[in-house]
């Protein structure tokens, strides 16, 4: 699609913020009204549209297809996209450590324990850990106790939070970055230490670099899509 108009402005509506092109509101793909809840989004959003070049290239403009996602594809079902982001709890990636090598341990180690230890204290709960990739069960309270901390979101969060649960394999992790308890980068740095690993024990080629840096680009423009909710 070529770009047709010439200002971006925003608009402040019922319930929140609309993005105007030239004076008509930008719709999602579902023919819904494109309006975010805060004016910061807003004006974020608005900026990627102002960006664009000669036609529009959507994998520039992350924030806009997080938000017509949640318009689109989460308040039309609030509930069951919930409930699939809930199911991480049963197999978080800090639950699984690796057997070896000694180095790559003590990173996951310092890296998910931490992460443990606050998700112990933040919602009260316990976890069990394993060596390996072969499933453990997690207490019943604990998966009971995320899950509730998953449903409370509004559309708009849980669209966030969802890249970051999916890239990252980590609900513990997505979490506490929403809670800010730790930085974008420091919750990159904790759901990719395998692929960093493996790529710094024997090279990349240039697709595994290109994929990794694109999920890294998605996990933190969904981080910033949370952060400018709040």
């Amino acid at each position: 699609m070529k770009r047709f108009w010439k200002e971006v402005t925003v608009d402040a509506v019922d319930g929140g913020f609309a993005i105007l092109l030239d004076g008509r509101p930008v719709k999602t793909p579902a023919r819904a009204s494109l309006a975010v809840p805060t004016e910061a989004l807003a004006e974020a959003v608005a900026d990627e549209w102002r960006s664009v070049g000669e036609t529009i290239e959507p994998r520039a403009m992350p924030l806009t297809g997080l938000a017509n996602a949640a318009i689109d594809r989460v308040v039309a079902n609030k509930a069951a996209f919930a409930e699939a982001l809930a199911r991480y709890a049963e197999s978080d990636l800090t639950c699984y450590r690796a057997t070896g090598p000694q180095a790559l341990v003590a990173v996951q180690d310092t890296a998910w324990d931490a992460l443990l230890a606050w998700a112990r204290r933040r919602y009260d709960v316990d976890f069990v850990t394993t060596e390996g990739v072969v499933h453990v069960a997690q207490p019943t309270a604990t998966v009971e106790q995320l899950t509730h901390a998953v449903e409370a979101l509004d559309a708009f969060h849980l669209a966030g939070l969802s890249p970051l649960v999916e890239i990252g394999g980590s609900l513990v992790a997505a979490l506490a970055l929403l809670d800010r308890a730790i930085t974008p980068l420091q919750a990159w740095d904790a759901v990719s230490i395998d692929e960093r690993w493996q790529i710094e024990q024997w090279g990349a080629d240039e697709e595994a670099e290109a994929a990794i840096e694109n999920r890294r680009r998605d996990f933190l423009a969904a981080a910033r899509f949370l952060e400018l909710l709040d």
